[in-house]
């Protein structure tokens, strides 16, 4: 089932001096339940694509589409509130939030009570693979790639459908990026959520379902052997 479509998306940076063209007529679909990768160079296009996939800004022409729906005719804030997560390469967590209240926040802007979002953040930190000591702890006090765990422990906490993630494994070791991976992997597969990550990684673009390659601001499905 389609769920996420961008058609003829364009968009454009303006300085001083110059218009930068940062997406030419971009045409592209996430199915839900799939996971996919966007790879490219740096200023390719990819973190502008996904930052309008994520709904912090709307295309200057063409459109971008949720199971049918125009993102422009939508509030936003909620769509990204309720339908949409990112994860950073750079964690991006509260530095002063514990692991569980890290994960308890985005359920306690949707105004789910204290104590059914420390029971379910428990449960999206077991889910990741991490620990129960791990609740009470600091970002500080973590490895990063318990902090990426954490990371996607929030962002599921939202219940959305999409999930969006951006170098996810750019700040970890190989062993770590594996097991980053498999979590993608299993939010797609399992738990029917469409995952679209960008990566420089061939490692992680090889285990998508799909992958897509920008170049100078132009989008080109690639084959994939899935």
């Amino acid at each position: 089932m389609e769920r996420l479509r961008a058609e003829r998306v364009s968009y454009c940076y303006r300085t001083k001096y110059q218009t930068i063209e940062a997406l030419k007529e971009v045409s592209c679909s996430f199915a839900a339940a799939r996971m996919y990768a966007i790879v490219g160079e740096s200023g390719s296009g990819k973190s502008t694509l996904l930052s309008l996939l994520a709904g912090l800004d709307v295309p200057a022409a063409g459109e971008i589409l949720i199971e049918g729906e125009n993102l422009r005719d939508m509030d936003r804030d909620r769509y990204r509130r309720d339908t949409v997560s990112v994860v950073y390469q750079a964690f991006h967590l509260f530095p002063l939030l514990t692991a569980m209240e890290n994960v308890m926040y985005p359920m306690q802007l949707q105004g789910i009570s204290r104590k059914e979002a420390c029971r379910r953040a428990g449960m999206l930190i077991r889910k990741v693979g991490l620990p129960e000591k791990i609740f009470g702890q600091f970002p500080k006090m973590m490895s990063g790639g318990e902090q990426q765990r954490v990371a996607i422990a929030r962002a599921l906490a939202a219940g959305g459908k999409i999930l969006l993630a951006d170098e996810p494994t750019g700040n970890l070791d190989s062993e770590n990026e594996r097991h980053i991976v498999e979590i993608l992997k299993q939010c797609a597969h399992e738990d029917g959520l469409t995952v679209i990550v960008i990566t420089h990684n061939p490692a992680v673009a090889a285990a998508a379902d799909g992958i897509y390659r920008m170049c100078d601001g132009r989008l080109k499905e690639e084959e994939s052997d899935k």
